[in-house]
């Protein structure tokens, strides 16, 4: 299995998170995405990434909860450092809109994002996009710079509508699927019926939102195992068929 989005560098895996990542790797995971949120996520994650060469890999970038007035400057040291570890780097990430918690900076996260996007484009890097109350906007600017030509990412921990999956799809993007999914009242299995699972890939957003059963814990990668279980009842195939091929989506589009 290989989890395309967890911020293993967070304070809730700080007592034990070197017995975290080595159960990860005994269960059988194959690699560990680590999206950056901010500047001060930067360290971290470049540290815990060269003591875990082929498992872990590092993703830089501004998440859209850290927009406030002083944005500008915070972006400054955050490219400055993507553009340093540029040839480390698998993605641009942790990046989008949320309009969930507050909406005073909706222009200001509209314009980082497109910042981020043509970066990524520059680089040639795929991003990572996070999306919250927010879909209208994220589409219509994920849609201009895609007509720009050579963008590609995944939108992470989706949870949207057939329609929206639909415009992603048609993008060339990936979707990223996580616990949500194994939640009593999910309807995300309506929307799979849209989305081929040769554009799927496993996530966990650890230590957030860990599937059924284990559901208010930390959340690990190797609880995956519960997320392709409900897609192998979804697209009625084998969970080894779904770790395989949803492996083979992330070696693909992270280059790993």
């Amino acid at each position: 299995m290989i989890d395309t989005h967890i911020h293993i560098d967070e304070e809730a895996y700080a007592p034990d998170r070197e017995q975290v990542i080595a159960r990860q790797r005994e269960a059988g995971v194959e690699a560990m995405l680590i999206p950056g949120v901010n500047a001060a996520s930067i360290d971290g994650i470049m540290d815990i990434c060269h003591r875990h060469p082929g498992l872990c890999y590092p993703a830089l970038g501004l998440h859209p909860q850290e927009v406030n007035a002083a944005w500008r400057d915070e972006w400054a040291l955050v490219e400055a450092a993507i553009r340093a570890h540029a040839h480390e780097l698998v993605a641009i990430g942790e990046i989008g809109l949320d309009y969930y918690w507050d909406k005073t900076y909706k222009a200001e996260q509209q314009e980082l994002l497109r910042l981020q996007l043509q970066l990524a484009r520059e680089l040639d890097l795929p991003v990572m996009i996070h999306n919250r109350e927010a879909t209208e906007d994220t589409m219509r600017i994920l849609m201009d710079v895609q007509g720009e030509g050579g963008l590609r990412g995944v939108v992470h921990c989706f949870n949207g509508s057939k329609e929206t999956a639909q415009q992603i799809l048609a993008m060339g993007m990936y979707i990223g699927i996580g616990g949500v999914l194994t939640f009593k009242n999910c309807k995300l299995h309506e929307t799979l019926e849209v989305v081929p699972l040769e554009r799927i890939v496993l996530e966990t957003d650890g230590p957030y939102l860990a599937p059924m059963p284990f559901r208010g814990q930390r959340n690990e990668s190797r609880l995956m195992i519960h997320v392709a279980e409900r897609l192998a009842q979804i697209y009625q195939t084998s969970v080894q068929h779904i770790i395989a091929r949803t492996s083979a989506n992330a070696k693909k589009l992270f280059n790993i």
